[in-house]
């Protein structure tokens, strides 16, 4: 009698990984070609860990790690690597007639016949992560084609070389070590050039690594390569300049930032990755406490008055703006947005970009907004009086105005305000809450492992009224490069601007005795929101400490 397999949503309920009640959630919202178990990854209610080693239980089908695993370079040139990409696998090893592939799903058996009639093999399927096949090809395949790559080059100079043959080893270059970044999800890619090489360089949660030396012959040729996708100018490299890319690597849309830069050794460029497939625009996913959570979107659902979200450059002040202004859109507003540059685009908003080669800033944008009706004003930053004096303008008649500013904290946001030259009674008739937000590394799921807190830790705890027994943290496997940790979370503070605030500002009063009304007010401070994190078993307090000040 044929033995019935169990269901994957069955075992990992059995096994205390799923309810029942986020199974039925899962089934209800994924579509019709999404498999469940990808389904259940994406809202991260298992990790791919979790999934493979299910699916393993239930296929009877080993899973594989491939960190460090001794490959057999010649099998890379019997499974090609466009189809190894297409279908995401990796040749293991051959014994005999066998050959033993990685696969992401081994229950694809048109993939396994094709495979069978290309290779002459019998083929052996075992279980391995997306992302550890997309790391081996990146790391095998590429590196082949790059040594290819730099015996193809030709010893001329970048006029000479053709950069538009989309066969060139040049091209060929750039376009692999952007389809590497996307893979192993880099916000960056610096391209730093040295004396005698430049360095490619990843910036992947917040932290830059060296993924690749070219020697300093191909600086040009790169730079220039670069520059023509940016519709910069290939001639000029004494001053900076800024340009955008818009293209599809792995069929997702990408834009890329590029941004050129003089240095005593030749350009630096930096081009930050905006994957415009990423799901930014959901408000319940940016990690916000229960508590300011219910202060933020109070603060939104204003009709008038001044909401800032404060951060220093990269701490994802754009994706909770963006997130805000996704929630307020509805068919009976009106929101323009001012912005430098525009990073994602919003359907039903209506979004400008900031060209100050025509005279085109954010106060100027600002007031042509306020003549085209608006209900909410978004406004990229607040960076000098001119734009902060027509923001203050605009919520005094009757608009809700979002903005970002540079600062370290809250409070500090009001007295930069003042600072600016803004007189106090227009800070307080306008401002209606401050954000401030930074971005720290979560733990990895897959290698997490609980252990008691040290006494130092139990101290900074107790200091903030807190007290913490066991703490999370990653002791490193090959999903999170052995670093302990995996993507991202926010934290928050959400200082509200209540009577009592603005009756100090009013009176010229000092930073402390607005954070003693804040204090009063239960407001959670960022170091508090962190630290709240790491109880919860998120992030550590190392990573905390990195970004938030304790008193």
């Amino acid at each position: 009698m044929a033995r019935t397999r169990k269901r994957l949503g069955d075992i990992l309920i059995e096994l205390g990984l799923l309810t029942e009640e986020d199974l039925q959630g899962t089934l209800d919202a994924k579509t019709s070609d999404q498999k469940l178990g990808d389904a259940l990854v994406q809202r991260g209610l298992i990790t791919e860990q979790q999934l493979i080693e299910t699916l393993e239980v239930q296929l009877g089908i080993p899973h594989v790690t491939l960190f460090q695993y001794p490959f057999d370079p010649k099998l890379f040139n019997v499974v090609p690597k466009d189809f190894a990409k297409r279908k995401s696998l990796v040749p293991l090893r051959a014994e005999g007639d066998r050959l033993f592939i990685a696969m992401t799903d081994p229950t694809d058996f048109i993939t396994i016949d094709d495979l069978r009639l290309t290779t002459g093999f019998q083929i052996e399927p075992a279980i391995a992560s997306r992302e550890d096949i997309l790391k081996t090809i990146a790391k095998y395949y590429e590196e082949e084609s790059y040594d290819d790559m730099l015996e193809e080059m030709p010893q001329s100079t970048a006029e000479e070389e053709n950069l538009d043959d989309i066969d060139g080893p040049i091209v060929r270059l750039v376009n692999q070590i952007l389809s590497n970044a996307v893979s192993l999800k880099a916000s960056d890619v610096h391209f730093d050039p040295q004396e005698s090489r430049i360095l490619v360089r990843y910036r992947i949660d917040g932290t830059l690594r060296t993924e690749k030396i070219l020697p300093k012959s191909m600086q040009q040729m790169v730079t220039a390569r670069i520059k023509i996708l940016a519709n910069l100018d290939i001639t000029e490299n004494r001053i900076p300049q800024d340009g955008r890319i818009k293209t599809t690597v792995d069929l997702r849309a990408i834009d890329l930032r590029v941004s050129s830069l003089p240095t005593v050794f030749g350009e630096k460029i930096v081009m930050r990755i905006l994957d415009l497939g990423a799901n930014l625009t959901d408000i319940d996913k940016l990690g916000f406490n229960e508590l300011n959570m219910k202060r933020f979107l109070r603060e939104i659902d204003k009709p008038n008055g001044i909401v800032l979200i404060s951060g220093p450059t990269g701490s994802g002040k754009s994706s909770t703006l963006y997130a805000a202004l996704n929630k307020l859109n509805s068919e009976e507003v009106n929101i323009i947005t001012v912005e430098d540059p525009v990073e994602y685009q919003l359907e039903g908003i209506n979004q400008i970009q900031v060209n100050s080669n025509v005279g085109l800033t954010f106060a100027a944008g600002l007031r042509s907004i306020l003549r085209q009706d608006p209900d909410i004003v978004m406004v990229g930053e607040i960076r000098d009086k001119e734009t902060a004096d027509i923001s203050i303008r605009a919520s005094l008649t009757g608009h809700l105005v979002l903005s970002t500013i540079h600062t370290n904290d809250s409070i500090a946001s009001i007295t930069r305000l003042m600072d600016m030259g803004i007189e106090p009674f227009l800070v307080t008739a306008s401002l209606n809450a401050v954000v401030a937000q930074r971005l720290i590394r979560r733990v990895c799921r897959d290698c997490r492992e609980t252990q008691a807190a040290t006494l130092r830790e139990q101290e900074i705890f107790e200091k903030r009224g807190l007290t913490i027994d066991v703490v999370a943290r990653g002791t490193g496997c090959p999903r999170c490069n052995m670093s302990g940790y995996r993507g991202r979370m926010a934290i928050h503070e959400v200082l509200v601007v209540d009577e009592d605030i603005k009756t100090i500002i009013n009176r010229g009063g000092t930073a402390a005795e607005i954070r003693e009304v804040a204090v009063k007010n239960n407001t959670i401070f960022l170091i508090d929101d962190g630290l709240l994190k790491v109880k919860e078993g998120l992030t550590t307090t190392e990573e905390v400490l990195r970004v938030a000040m304790t008193d």
